[in-house]
């Protein structure tokens, strides 16, 4: 009975550490893109249409190695690039699919730029247009390499 117990109790932390989704920017990249009015803001901005490979990550705990690129440091605003900072999305290079929004608890003593690993819960948006079409919640976030 006690093999029994820790057995089940193993077999429980492995499922659970291994639970998340490692995915890849190519992986993100599934998703096109077309011109939308917004009247609320008289712009008229990219809509996302995300492929089924995308939707069937939405509300599932992934992994994703990236860019941290420090935003705000007062607000605790933190994404997720593909790129370095030179080479952002915000500065022409790449589309808006080359970026995570991360929302964390906590302020983040991360640099621009350096390399992490970030665990979260994946959310798609494609409506509200003061966040990115990927946001990534409950983060938990690991440094790989710096700058």
């Amino acid at each position: 009975m006690k093999n029994k117990i820790i057995f089940t109790f193993i077999l429980l932390s492995y499922s659970f550490c291994f639970s998340q989704q490692k995915i890849t920017w190519i992986d993100l990249s599934k998703v096109k893109f077309t011109e939308k009015y917004f009247p609320d803001h008289d712009e008229t901005l990219l809509h996302p249409k995300f492929s089924e490979s995308v939707k069937a990550l939405d509300g599932k705990q992934i992994t994703i190695t990236a860019y941290f690129l420090n935003l705000d440091l007062k607000e605790k605003y933190y994404i997720l690039s593909k790129g370095p900072m030179s080479a952002c999305y915000f500065c022409g290079i790449g589309g808006p699919e080359t970026t995570i929004e991360l929302q964390t608890t906590s302020k983040q003593k991360f640099k621009t730029d350096q390399i992490v690993t970030v665990i979260g819960t994946l959310k798609l948006n494609d409506s509200d247009v003061e966040h990115f079409n990927y946001i990534l919640t409950n983060c938990t976030i690991m440094l790989v390499k710096s700058k």
